[in-house]
């Protein structure tokens, strides 16, 4: 029987339930446009994958499904992306090696959906990807939404603070070089400091430009990875939140590639693409080789101080009653909804913090300006 594209609607109906546990893996220092790279960012994939499922769930063919969502695409490139994959699944190819040629999409979307069309649940996998795109982008605008007050606060103290040492200190000062005499401590540090920003600002401006250009040149580098990776975990309170996304995102890739009977070796490779964290990354070439040496993957994990030992512990269960693909999604659900309340408690407490530290900064910038003026007042 035919099917009418034009009545399916491929909108996305969320339940209460089905959004709270969408919501919960978070892909860490990804926004929804891809930087530094030619791949589709996760908005885009969420979409495809969705409106794929959808389509081809409701019995409408490849072809139609592929030009349907090519039309849809705002972007001439994109366009002609899905237009290409089209006309490569119209030529004789499978979805997944359409995929595969485009160069933008990753082996972790590859193989799954090879899985898919192998085993003959091509739906479901188009599923699992669906949600777990639209896991990572509403646990990343979570973040993001929470740390954006505090970080424009923060912005908005630094611009005052420059501003008042700039323009306001340096007017003071000159009032105050007339009177003659001797300046209180702090505001003979606040000019001072006035003056040495005065005299450095373009050097730090280059310094910190040049250390920006580092960051950028260098942040593919094996040295810069390891590096940055352990200042980030050392960070109070946000290192253990960056640990344990990236711990949700581990267990929740696990049960993806488990769920699509990948061989658990195979499936280790794949979660090493996906993740883009370096001690991650380099514990699981090791874990690789001890697998394929016979170890178990509990054991193997726990060599690493990166996996904490209760996802040890129950990942030896999990391998113990053959129920790993259940196991790491409870596992994941549990980091996520943790990340979820640590971000929300961290927002809670910089506000305020961002505030206060503002005001103390302006306050005593302000003290240190008038103090001069209240003694010369008392001494006529």
């Amino acid at each position: 029987m035919a099917v009418d594209i034009s009545k399916i609607k491929t909108n996305k109906q969320v339940t209460p339930k089905e959004k709270s546990e969408e919501g919960n893996i978070f892909a860490f220092l990804n926004k929804d446009i891809s930087l530094f790279g030619n791949g589709l960012n996760d908005k885009k994939k969420e979409a495809f994958y969705h409106e794929l499922h959808i389509l081809l769930t409701a019995g409408v063919d490849i072809r139609s499904t592929l030009d349907l969502i090519a039309s849809e695409q705002t972007s001439e490139k994109d366009k002609t992306l899905f237009l290409g994959i089209r006309d490569k699944v119209t030529g004789g190819s499978t979805l997944s090696d359409a995929i595969q040629d485009t160069g933008k999409f990753s082996a972790y979307e590859y193989h799954s959906l090879r899985i898919g069309e192998e085993s003959g649940k091509l739906s479901v996998v188009l599923n699992e990807l669906t949600n777990f795109f639209q896991s990572n982008i509403n646990l990343r605008r979570q973040i993001i939404g929470a740390l954006t007050y505090p970080g424009i606060v923060l912005f908005t103290s630094f611009g005052a603070i420059f501003f008042m040492l700039n323009f306001i200190v340096p007017m003071f000062a000159d009032v105050f070089k007339r009177f003659g005499g001797k300046l209180p401590f702090i505001t003979s540090v606040i000019v001072d400091m006035s003056n040495w920003m005065a005299s450095y600002f373009y050097i730090l401006f280059l310094l910190f430009a040049s250390f920006i250009g580092l960051m950028i040149s260098q942040r593919n580098q094996i040295w810069f990875r390891k590096f940055f990776s352990t200042i980030l975990l050392r960070m109070p309170f946000v290192g253990e939140m960056i640990r344990k996304i990236y711990m949700a995102r581990f267990c929740h890739s696990m049960a993806l590639l488990i769920g699509a009977k990948i061989p658990i070796v195979r499936a280790i490779k794949l979660v090493k693409q996906m993740i883009g964290f370096y001690p991650i990354e380099i514990s699981l070439d090791q874990v690789e080789q001890d697998i394929m040496q016979g170890m178990a993957l509990n054991k193997s994990l726990s060599a690493f101080p990166v996996y904490h030992k209760r996802l040890v512990s129950l990942i030896k269960v999990g391998e113990e009653v053959n129920q790993l693909e259940s196991f790491f999604g409870k596992i994941a659900k549990q980091y996520s909804e943790d990340v979820e309340h640590q971000t929300t408690l961290i927002s809670s407490m910089i506000e305020p913090f961002m505030i206060i530290f503002l005001g103390l900064i302006v306050g005593v910038i302000l003290i240190a300006m008038y103090l001069p003026l209240f003694q010369l007042s008392t001494t006529f």
